[in-house]
Order: structure tokens, then C-alpha cells, then sequence
């Protein structure tokens, strides 16, 4: 079994100016509701230390290996709890050029697993509102550049 939840929002900036943004995990602290740190080196095969603050819920540490990395277009990582099958995330930003300056941003997670019933009902909510809040903070942030 596996559910996924999906949020995406347009920006009004360049690709590559909305990537920098993406990628400077130092500066998540200062205007990331959702991922609130991520430490490491954005490249492929490379391991994260990734904080993640829901809203209502306490926040999470896990460390996913990058999975894709193509520059100004997708960053992905797998995450697990404990190993894998008990609770998976396949986590992605995506950026989509709409025009010169014009930049749709897509962030999903995949998660699957056996524990992955008794957490829906808190990811499909909570979740999806933490990716809708990071998407608009970004949007705010890269817009205003």
C-alpha cells in the first residue's frame, strides 16, 4: 500500500533563482515553517539530516539518502523508520519552468510501509498543510528577491 501527498504552487522568479533558494539549507531556519533544517550536501547518494515540523504534531529527524539530484529541476531523498518497509517517504521538490521568469514549484512524498495506516490520517492533513505553508513561504521568499 502506498498514498501520497502532493502540493504545488507557481512562482514568480526563474528556476534557477527558486533552486538557490531550494538548496540553501542554512538559510531554512530563518523562513521554512515545514523543514525547519536540513544538514548535508545536496548531491545524489549523498545522507541528510532532515528536521521536519508539521503543524500540530512535534517535530522529526530522519536521515534519507539523496535519490535524485538534477540541478534547478528535482531533489529527491528515501527516508525510513527504523528499516525499510515499516514506514518509507519518498520525498521530491520539483521545479517546472513556465517561462522566463515564471516557475511552478511540486512537492510530494510517497509513503508506504505496514505502520503507513496508522499515520494517514495525521499526513494526509497535517502534512499536506506543512507542504502548502513551506510552498508559500518560498514562493514569499524567492518573490521578493
Amino acid at each position: 500500500m502506498a498514498k501520497e501527498v502532493a502540493s504545488e504552487i507557481d512562482i514568480e522568479a526563474s528556476a534557477e533563482s527558486v533552486w538557490q533558494e531550494l538548496i540553501n539549507f542554512s538559510a531554512y531556519p530563518s523562513w521554512n515553517p515545514f523543514v525547519k533544517s536540513i544538514e548535508g550536501t545536496p548531491g545524489k547518494g549523498n545522507k541528510l539530516s532532515i528536521l521536519v515540523c508539521p503543524p500540530n504534531n512535534k517535530g522529526m529527524r530522519f536521515k534519507p539518502v539523496v535519490r535524485e539530484y538534477e540541478e534547478n529541476r528535482k531533489l529527491a531523498w528515501l527516508g525510513h523508520v527504523l528499516f525499510p518497509g515499516i514506514f518509507d517517504g519518498a520525498h521530491s521538490f520539483e521545479l517546472v519552468p513556465l517561462g522566463e521568469n515564471k516557475t511552478r514549484f511540486v512537492q510530494r512524498e510517497k509513503f508506504s510501509g505496514v505502520l503507513l495506516p496508522m499515520f494517514w490520517s495525521k499526513l494526509s492533513t497535517d502534512t499536506h498543510q506543512g507542504f502548502v505553508q513551506m510552498n508559500q513561504a518560498l514562493k514569499s521568499r524567492c518573490e521578493s528577491k
